[in-house]
């Protein structure tokens, strides 16, 4: 596995007025919660793969940007994951994270926008909460990006 490439992928920490980020409850696993991420389609820049993903992701893309993350992540997962999602063509994800200000309200955001739903709950939680709620694999990674842009958070 480790001779597999990683995905290429955004991640969004989208940030409210109060300076909290927006986390979903994974629908196929339940006390799991990310903020959301998806990969970059061929010849797509990363912030037209952003604002899909948030359009896809939670049904609204009204939002700004704040900042694009000086480095990207890589994260492995574990391989049966791997398997299911990916047909074991990859054995992770490579992740450009973005800063982005919610520019919208919370009647905006949509979990069935899209089919399949990624999300099947969500709330907004301070930036440094975020990494005791994700599955332990992303832990790294999410530590990461808390110290990217913990000075946006509050």
């Amino acid at each position: 596995m480790n001779s597999l490439p990683y995905r290429p992928c955004v991640g969004l920490a989208l940030f409210n007025r109060d300076g909290k980020v927006f986390v979903g409850e994974r629908y196929d696993s339940p006390d799991a919660w990310q903020m959301p991420q998806g990969g970059i389609d061929e010849n797509e820049e990363i912030l037209e793969a952003a604002f899909r993903e948030m359009e896809e992701e939670i049904g609204t893309n009204k939002a700004d940007l704040i900042r694009i993350a000086p480095e990207k992540i890589r994260y492995d997962v574990p391989t049966e994951l791997a398997q299911k999602h990916w047909g074991g063509q990859y054995r992770g994800q490579e992740q450009t994270w973005l800063a982005l200000r919610f520019t919208g309200h919370d009647s905006d955001i949509d979990l069935s926008a899209h089919t399949p739903a990624e999300f099947n709950r969500w709330q907004w939680v301070p930036l440094k909460e975020t990494v005791d709620l994700i599955v332990p694999f992303k832990r790294i990674a999410y530590s990461k990006v808390i110290d990217f842009f913990s000075d946006i958070a509050r």
